[in-house]
């Protein structure tokens, strides 16, 4: 089983790699402007955080369209992942009403996929100045919160997912299951 990081430039890209280790997972932490063929083996991948605003800051996201394009494993989205991921399918991303730094309860809808498992409501970290404010009709919105309507969603046919919220950090409640259920997705 092997799922690497693509680094985006988000500060906790190491623990999304901490996670994923601490369930034997064979991981590394990739920039992502790599190769995209040193990622032909993989079983899925985590895209990290990163830039402090996406809506200016895009070209810094390096190969990751290509990535999702050209191969089907399960792919994670997190924060700027997430929103790119949004981009990609025709959503739209942009300045948050509310940038969020710290606790937010998120309240979920569906507990589906990776999602299973979980409570109705969480309480998540944040941080972030830009938020996805709509996704193509491709994914599923499966939670959101009191400031933020899209918080968690995946694909109705692919094994893509993403949350607005950094599930890697020990403030969030069951980040670590959301891992997981990930895994288990790769697994398949």
């Amino acid at each position: 089983m092997k799922i690497d990081v693509i680094d985006n430039g988000g500060q906790w890209t190491h623990r999304e790699w901490k996670v994923l280790k601490s369930f034997d997972v064979e991981s590394e932490i990739l920039p992502n402007n790599v190769d995209n063929d040193k990622l032909n083996d993989l079983d899925g991948i985590v895209l990290s955080g990163g830039p402090a605003s996406i809506d200016k800051e895009l070209n810094r996201l390096g190969n990751i369209k290509q990535y999702i394009e050209t191969h089907e494993y399960p792919v994670f989205g997190i924060c700027v992942g997430a929103q790119f991921i949004a981009l990609n399918s025709g959503g739209t991303v942009g300045k948050a009403i509310h940038s969020e730094y710290g606790k937010k309860e998120i309240t979920f809808s569906k507990n589906e996929s990776i999602f299973y498992n979980l409570p109705g409501k969480i309480n998540a970290w944040e941080n972030h100045n830009d938020e996805i404010k709509s996704i193509s009709d491709d994914y599923i919105i499966c939670a959101s919160s009191d400031t933020c309507k899209i918080q968690a969603f995946y694909h109705k046919n692919r094994d893509i997912f993403g949350v607005q919220f950094h599930p890697e950090v020990n403030n969030t409640e069951y980040g670590t299951e959301l891992f997981k259920n990930f895994i288990d997705v790769c697994k398949k």
